[in-house]
């Protein structure tokens, strides 16, 4: 590892490098929402096939940021935080030339592979800073995925509105070469590496049983949920899926090792995390629905998809605040107590948001109540992580953490989507969802928050560690973290 004292005169450089590298990789998610709609007619293809313009991307990020991370720690973390961000450049280059459909869900699947930037960028964090500085960093580089989310919507929405399309993908492809030459100059390659060989069988068990379970929950309501497909493709991950975690187990070098991702502190954090985002994603889900509907609904606020935009930023900027927040109740309290706070502030916004949701500033304000919760939740993840596994295993431990967080986004949107299409209301012959609607999916979201409180609460006991990332104080834990760190 490292050396402190070369480490301390870069960590601030060090920090700000990879949490813009974060939050570009973030932008990419956001950044083909306002061409959603108009995709059928620029592509020349049906409303169905040009969905996978998102989806291609989802299961790309589900496949790929638990398979980087593993690479990372065997060979090199800085490494393939640049090979993945050369994905970005290249998918965002793809996409931006495309005008039909196939070179844009190649493309979109090639910037699903960056997705790992983040889960790394932590993991590279423990290995080079000086302690002091290590919560509030990572905090941030946790937060970055919120931030460039809500960031990223009004300006993509400016850009659309502006100019082609194109430009669009040609702005992800500058971002993401400025990045890597900014990870180029001022991160070092961390000398952490587990080394060995790589687990290709558990890697390809793992890819076919996430690809059926997020194409069951993304693409169900589509397809029909009792459709011979939908369950198909949930059964065949209940088979695979298991089949998986039972080679994991018998293998000497394993994608994932198991055993480190069943202690207590990390089990109960990941299943936490799906909570968590799951209730993140509910509020993108509603809240710009409910600006951009007509004013003549009586519920919604008749705004452009830029107003929209505009309307969220804030969060993201709470959200970047709230990091140094986050890190110092985590040094006081430890990142237990930061989580569940967190969950519960997230709950009290969408309780707000129930009760106002008749102008914009209802939306500005539990926005940013939200994204105050998320900053707190996403900063505390990380510790919670890196608390209790050995450092050789944090980009994948990392990774495993964010795989979790999106299969909670992704039911999100499958949970959301059921509500409110069976409770609509007839507005001009044409069926929308209805403002009860909206208030169901915003309680389900406040019930998600509220559950992930409920379920880090059987989070190991933790103990304040001044500065440093705390540490689980079961003895076993505790004692193998120590030797191995």
């Amino acid at each position: 590892m490292s050396d402190a004292p070369a480490a301390v005169p870069r960590s601030p450089a060090v920090v700000a490098v990879l949490a813009f590298a974060g939050i570009v990789v973030s932008l990419m998610q956001t950044l083909v929402i306002p061409i959603v709609p108009e995709l059928p007619k620029l592509l020349d293809a049906p409303a169905s096939d040009t969905a996978w313009a998102v989806t291609a991307t989802l299961l790309a990020a589900a496949v790929a940021t638990p398979v980087v991370g593993r690479l990372g720690d065997m060979f090199g973390k800085r490494r393939m935080l640049l090979i993945s961000g050369v994905m970005l450049i290249v998918g965002s280059v793809v996409c931006a030339l495309a005008d039909s459909l196939l070179p844009m869900i190649i493309g979109r699947a090639l910037q699903g592979l960056a997705s790992g930037v983040i889960p790394l960028g932590i993991s590279i964090m423990r290995d080079e800073l000086p302690a002091e500085r290590l919560a509030s960093a990572t905090a941030l580089m946790s937060a970055s995925l919120g931030i460039g989310g809500a960031l990223g919507l009004p300006a993509a929405a400016l850009i659309a509105d502006n100019f082609s399309w194109h430009v669009l993908f040609w702005t992800s492809a500058a971002l993401g070469a400025v990045a890597i030459g900014l990870v180029t100059v001022f991160v070092p390659e961390s000398k952490v590496r587990t080394g060995g060989r790589f687990d290709l069988v558990g890697a390809l068990g793992m890819a076919a049983g996430l690809v059926c379970l997020l194409l069951a929950i993304s693409k169900g309501a589509d397809w029909g949920w009792g459709s011979g497909t939908t369950i198909g493709l949930f059964a065949a991950a209940v088979v695979i899926l298991p089949a998986w975690g039972f080679f994991e187990l018998r293998t000497d070098q394993p994608l994932v090792d198991l055993r480190t991702t069943a202690r207590r502190q990390v089990l109960v954090t990941n299943l936490a995390s799906i909570a968590v985002g799951f209730a993140m994603f509910a509020m993108s889900l509603v809240i710009p629905q409910l600006l951009q509907l007509p004013a003549r609904t009586g519920y919604g606020l008749g705004k452009s998809m830029l107003a929209a935009g505009l309307v969220m930023a804030p969060s993201g900027l709470v959200m970047m605040a709230t990091a140094p927040i986050s890190a110092a109740v985590s040094k006081a309290r430890g990142p237990k107590v930061t989580l569940m706070t967190g969950a519960l502030i997230v709950a009290a916004g969408y309780g707000l948001n129930i009760v106002l949701m008749s102008e914009v500033w209802h939306f500005v304000l539990v926005s940013c109540v939200i994204g105050a919760g998320i900053g707190f939740t996403y900063g505390s993840m990380p510790a919670l992580i890196m608390g209790a596994v050995p450092a050789s295993e944090t980009a994948a431990a990392n990774s495993l953490n964010t795989l979790m967080r999106s299969i909670g986004t992704s039911s999100a949107s499958a949970v959301a989507g059921v509500i409110l299409a069976q409770l609509t209301t007839d507005f001009g012959g044409y069926a929308l969802p209805s403002e009860n609607g909206f208030k169901a999916v915003l309680a389900v979201g406040a019930g998600a928050a509220l559950l992930a409180f409920a379920v880090a609460s059987f989070i190991p006991r933790q103990r304040p560690a001044g500065g440093a990332v705390p540490v689980a104080e079961g003895p076993a834990e505790s004692a193998e973290v120590t030797a191995k760190s």
